[in-house]
């Protein structure tokens, strides 16, 4: 972002210019925001070559016509002239005024204060070398872009003003081909009538009335001729949302609970951001907000809440907000669902019974809470406040009554406890039992490797504060003896970040050498789950070709599965499978290698020992259909090796497997 702030200065601090330079950006994501708080106040305070620069800013937000923005221009500047400006002009040996001063003149006089007698000191109201004017909201004005940036071009073609112009042009675009969308219809169709190709059927009606009002009304061309002449640069606005999350909770700093919670769910905050889609901050902003109220009324009412309830909490209000406010559902949706328990067997009847009537709702729950495990992910009373903006409290008291029944926080194990709520809710004379009852699960290997790394975290946390008796080095024996322990009977950790990012405690120094024995098992775990994968989805070859062709290509068309399946193996099935389906699996391979050359360069080994194994396979053996179906698989496969010739193969495959082994397999 300070490379764009730097930028946008150096095109200040050039000494000619005869263009404006356009910061383009999505709506709310924060464009106006940035002009107020880090460019204006810079341009403000510059000094260079002996001049301090002023900004003039206007919104184009809803003007109904040209003289608006002169109006505001005027009412920027404040500068009245009077009888004396014939005299400045003539001593200064002026010919003419700046297209600017002139806008200053024409208001003064509209308003009736051109008759005014004051000292105005004309020097610095003709200079236009240390003006820079910015126009926000081009998108929303209500005249014709086109006359806007002939009238702004004014301005930076004869005066050289230094001219900022900032707006959305995807908006623009679709406002330049939908303005007056009735008229251009009506004239498009009355001119292909008398045409006589109205009725003709060489294509479809509304393609030729389309294409019609493209010819005749091309505003979009008339728009890139004159954005070429007037605009220099342009500046795509593209913002680091994480400092901009930041940005936006400071202003909850007053509330200690709610800062706290929010700062330490900023991970949060910002996934459930990206997965809407938008870059919309005002919706952001919005939904932040009404997060407060709840969380307020939350601890107010039901100050014992489960820390995982507000969690999901939170991404609900967010997710709920973006889906309706930003125009992606009708506000109905939610309507008909009033509990948990319904929204949970939608769920269900759109999963099972493939209930496309409830498809929404499927895409809605994949998408928020993708990797993010919660009992309870609908809250009526929050959807409900969002939709209509009324709190209702008998909604809120049932929603959380219901809560409370399914979620009793003293019957939860104790690493739940610890995991899903902050740990000074835990009675003073409960705590050293949930600490016992947690120490027992890690020595008996009772535990998730992932929840074992993040109770480690609370462990270190509570020794260094006195809370518990075990020693940095007790802890740390005890939890890596235990990670050991479900070493073959854990699952692997994908999302690893966001797993961590949810400890609700300062994470000390001493979680290095943990995370590092998590690492190392958790890549074994893959390895050993990509291994049962592959084993699973190549065993359907060649007797259940249908399976095999939705996994894969569903699954791990971009993964390299073959890195952990036996070349011998896969040479056994191809070889029995049939001869259609041998050229579908080569085209197959060949199709995703292509699409997915990164991803799958691990598989590079594995399909040169395959290319090897299979042209030995045909070695000496006489022609038939299959053999000569085969010998191509083994041919065309050097069309993937090629896509990797500049880059060696790390490792090769060798031959030696059981192969007994392999026969009884296949």
């Amino acid at each position: 972002m300070e490379d764009l702030v730097e930028s946008i200065l150096d095109y200040v601090r050039a000494d000619y210019t005869d263009y404006a330079i356009m910061i383009n950006g999505e709506w709310g994501s924060g464009k106006t925001y940035f002009w107020n708080n880090k460019i204006r106040n810079k341009i403000d305070s510059l000094t260079f070559n002996g001049k301090k620069y002023t900004t003039i800013y206007m919104s184009l937000y809803g003007i109904s016509n040209l003289e608006e923005i002169s109006k505001k221009i005027y009412i920027e500047t404040t500068q009245l002239m009077d009888k004396n400006m014939k005299k400045y002009m003539e001593s200064h040996d002026r010919t003419s005024i700046p297209e600017y001063a002139k806008t200053g003149l024409d208001m003064a006089h509209f308003f009736g204060a051109s008759q005014k007698d004051g000292k105005i000191d004309y020097g610095k109201f003709f200079a236009t070398d240390d003006k820079v004017l910015c126009f926000d909201d081009l998108e929303r004005a209500n005249v014709d872009v086109i006359d806007i940036l002939g009238y702004i071009n004014n301005f930076v073609e004869h005066d050289h003003i230094k001219t900022i112009i900032i707006c959305n042009e995807k908006e623009l675009a679709t406002k330049l081909k939908s303005s007056n969308l009735e008229m251009k219809t009506f004239i498009a169709t009355y001119l292909l009538d008398k045409e006589g190709s109205l009725l003709a059927t060489d294509k479809p009606m509304v393609e030729k009335i389309g294409e019609k009002i493209e010819y005749v009304f091309d505003k979009a061309n008339d728009y890139e001729r004159i954005k070429e002449k007037l605009i220099g640069e342009t500046f795509e606005y593209a913002p680091k949302f994480n400092y901009i999350i930041n940005g936006l909770l400071m202003r909850y700093e007053g509330n200690t609970e709610l800062i706290r919670f929010l700062r330490e769910h900023t991970n949060l905050i910002t996934n459930t951001f990206i997965k809407s889609g938008t870059r919309n901050l005002r919706i952001l902003k919005h939904a932040l907000n009404d997060f407060r109220k709840i969380f307020e009324t939350v601890n107010k009412f039901y100050p014992n809440t489960n820390i995982r309830v507000l969690q999901t909490m939170l991404i609900f209000t967010i997710a709920v907000s973006f889906e309706i406010k930003a125009g992606k559902i009708t506000k109905d949706k939610f309507i008909n669902i009033n509990t948990n328990e319904e929204y949970k067997s939608i769920l269900v009847s759109s999963r099972v019974l493939m209930d496309n009537r409830q498809f929404y709702i499927k895409e809605f729950d994949s998408n928020y809470y993708f990797n993010f495990k919660s009992e309870y992910r609908f809250f009526k009373f929050i959807e409900v406040y969002v939709r209509t903006r009324i709190f209702d409290m008998k909604i809120f008291k049932n929603d959380m009554e219901m809560i409370i029944q399914t979620i009793d926080t003293e019957k939860l194990p104790g690493y739940k406890r610890l995991l899903t709520e902050e740990y000074w809710k835990i009675a003073d004379d409960q705590f050293p039992f949930v600490i016992e009852e947690v120490v027992t699960n890690v020595r008996k290997g009772d535990l998730q490797l992932i929840d074992i790394v993040k109770l480690f975290a609370y462990f270190s946390y509570f020794s260094r504060r006195k809370l518990i008796s075990y020693d940095m080095q007790t802890i740390k024996n005890i939890f890596i003896g235990g990670m050991n322990l479900v070493e073959d009977k854990s699952e692997y950790c994908s999302n690893i970040d966001e797993e961590l990012s949810r400890i609700g405690i300062d994470v000390g120094e001493d979680m290095t050498e943990v995370l590092n024995h998590f690492h190392e098992i958790n890549r074994n775990l893959r390895v050993k789950m990509y291994q049962n994968k592959a084993e699973e989805i190549f065993k359907c070859i060649p007797m259940k070709m249908e399976t095999f062709y939705e996994k894969f290509t569903e699954e791990y068309m971009g993964k390299p599965l073959l890195k952990y399946y036996d070349t011998y193996k896969m040479i056994q099935r191809i070889t029995c499978a049939s001869n259609e389906d041998i050229m579908k699996i080569k085209e197959m391979l060949i199709d995703r290698a292509k699409k997915y050359k990164k991803e799958l360069e691990s598989e590079l080994p594995f399909i040169t020992s395959l290319k090897s194994e299979l042209e030995l396979h045909c070695k000496g053996k006489h022609n038939s259909i299959k053999i000569v179906m085969i010998k191509e698989f083994a041919n065309d496969l050097q069309i993937i090796i090629d896509l990797y010739k500049d880059m060696p193969p790390k490792k090769t495959y060798k031959r030696a497997k059981i192969r007994k082994e392999v026969n009884e397999d296949v």
